[in-house]
């Protein structure tokens, strides 16, 4: 066996290894998780309030409150991501000034999510008024995840070929037809896979919604947007540190835990369903 063979035996080797480790460890959380969570879940901790100083009862303004917030932030940076990745990749000209302009949507990905949450509370509570509300969370919520559906709306739309838009304009499509038409269909499955990966950054965090959204109890579901909200990030945090029943209320931890898994889960489910159909619909 020559030495190249054993390069590339070895790379697979250590490959696969990675792989392993990355999915057991991943493999465990979920069992630890599902274990613990399942067994505390009935119909009436789905759909009842907290009760008994949050020792009994269920979770559903938690369930509201986070479907409220995580549909509310990807309704929000969904439409403005694309918008923006769209000008970035088909219209801005090449200059210093764009490249001054992606540079800071990266490095808008890696700033810490607390930062964010002191800007939804400086200008979306404060500002503008909206007070601490599931629109304001939804908001800060929403630019958290902004650079993330930018960055990959944009990678998605230049890994569309040139040819295909060279084509729609021969046969007298305008630009902006060929980028609806043409364009954003076949960059459609790279869009909702940033998407899929923005929902399950907004349904678990926890120091945003803390300074802009989420309250420690309340007795019935958020009435609009503009109401206070439990959220099942939140509700974990305060069950197991400011909780003062802890047998208790670690194992209504550990079934928020496990019905936040399966919310995310779903949703992403539904938007790789509709990514496949997507990604069928360009080949055909």
């Amino acid at each position: 066996m020559n030495r190249k063979k054993i390069t590339q035996n070895l790379g697979f080797g250590t490959l696969f290894l990675l792989i392993f480790i990355t999915l057991f460890f991943l493999s465990t959380i979920i069992y630890f998780i599902v274990a613990r969570g399942f067994r505390i879940l009935s119909w009436e901790f789905l759909t009842s309030v907290p009760k008994d100083a949050m020792t009994a009862g269920g979770v559903a303004p938690a369930i509201i409150g986070t479907l409220y917030l995580v549909l509310g932030a990807i309704a929000f940076a969904l439409p403005l991501g694309v918008a923006c990745a769209i000008y970035l990749t088909e219209y801005s000209p090449r200059s210093y000034v764009v490249n001054v302009i992606r540079m800071s949507i990266n490095n808008l990905a890696g700033v810490p999510s607390v930062v964010f949450g002191l800007f939804g509370l400086g200008i979306f509570v404060k500002f503008f008024g909206l007070g601490v509300s599931a629109l304001s969370g939804s908001l800060t919520l929403g630019i958290l995840v902004l650079p993330q559906i930018i960055s990959a709306t944009q990678e998605a739309l230049m890994a569309v070929p040139q040819s295909y838009r060279e084509a729609s304009l021969a046969v007298g499509a305008t630009h902006w037809q060929t980028i609806k038409k043409i364009v954003l269909p076949a960059a459609s499955p790279g869009i909702l896979t940033g998407v899929i990966l923005s929902i399950g950054r907004v349904a678990g965090e926890t120091a945003p919604i803390m300074f802009t959204a989420a309250t420690f109890y309340t007795r019935g579901i958020p009435k609009s947007f503009f109401s206070e909200v439990m959220a099942l990030p939140y509700h974990i945090y305060a069950l197991m540190t400011e909780g003062t029943h802890p047998q208790e209320q670690t194992e209504i931890a550990y079934g928020c835990a496990f019905i936040l898994l399966v919310i995310v889960l779903s949703i992403s489910a539904a938007a790789i369903i509709i990514r496949q159909r997507q990604r069928g619909k360009a080949h055909v």
